[in-house]
Parts: structure tokens; sequence; C-alpha cells
């Protein structure tokens, strides 16, 4: 008979997944850039664009640049599709969110091809956008994203990206270990 351990707090659960999500964003440099955040609830995640005057590409509108709008779009498939990817492997404990808030980081899935659809002009205000994976196989994945400012029911743009998963590491790459 196992000694029974009493459950973790939640508050000491929600810090490690935060730092473990925190973990994964800073891995993209251009998030930070763009000045994004993520706001989790359990395994959902919205992805916060604060207006920033640089990300004005008309100032005579003023409107979003087309090009900060389709970057939002991309990263926050990406960051949605691994949090959903991994969000499994942190809660079983294959991967550790103490070891990644470290910097022991788990690969993104890398982009093939994105089609953005810009539904109207984003205005000189924060941006919202959340990512829903479509399709997640072991090498390829679909991702739809959706953005909107100040009502959820009209979206300035949409997305759908493709992605390559990252392969799973291997105990040993092949050669190592051959005499």
């Amino acid at each position: 008979m196992s000694p029974h351990r009493p459950p973790e707090p939640v508050q000491v659960i929600k810090q490690r997944r935060d730092a473990a999500l925190q973990a994964l964003v800073s891995a993209v440099p251009y998030i930070g850039f763009l000045g994004l955040h993520f706001d989790r609830r359990g395994d959902e995640l919205t992805a916060v664009m604060p207006f920033d005057e640089k990300l004005i590409g008309n100032p005579e509108l003023p409107a979003l640049h087309g090009g900060a709008t389709a970057a939002f779009l991309e990263v926050t498939a990406v960051i949605g599709l691994a949090w959903a990817h991994y969000w499994p492997q942190f809660e079983s404990g294959v991967l550790d969110p103490e070891a990644v808030a470290g910097g022991q980081l788990p690969r993104l899935p890398k982009t093939i091809g994105i089609t953005v659809d810009y539904l109207r002009s984003g205005l000189p205000r924060d941006a919202y956008a959340r990512a829903e994976v479509t399709r997640s196989g072991r090498r390829y994945a679909s991702v739809r994203v959706e953005a909107w400012q100040d009502n959820r029911t009209r979206p300035i743009a949409q997305a759908t990206a493709h992605f390559r998963m990252p392969l799973p590491p291997r105990d040993t790459p092949q050669g190592e270990g051959a005499a």
C-alpha cells in the first residue's frame, strides 16, 4: 500500500502552469516585440495585443497594420497549438513545467502556411484572439484563429494556418553509440 499524498494547493498548480506558458511564449521573441500576452483559463488561451502606436499602418484612418494583424494571428495559432499539444504532457507529468519554465523548452510547431482574411479595419485599441485546433496529428496540424476588438461577434481578421508538428525527441540520435 503506497502512502497517500495530499493534493497540491491550487495556487501552486496555477503558478506552475503559468510559468510553463510564459516559457513557451518567451521562446518567440517577436511576441515580445508586439507586446502580446496570453490570458489562461484552464486549457483555454486568449491572446491580447495591447494597442501601441507602432502597430498603426494607416495613420489617416487610423488602422492597425495588416502585417501586425497577421503576425498576431500566427503567433496566437503557434502558442495555442503548442499549449494544446503540450497541456496533457504537463498535466500527466511527462513534461515538467518547472523544467520548461527553467528553459528546457519543447520544440514549437513550424508554420507551413497561413491564409489571413481581413474582415474590417483594426482600430487603435487592444485586440484579442483565440485559436482553435481543427486537426492535430503526429506530423501535421491545422488551426483556425479569430481576432476581434470590442465585440467578439465582429472579428477584424481570421486565419487558417497549417503546421508541421515537432517530432518527439529520440532517446538516442541515429548514429550515436554505433561502433
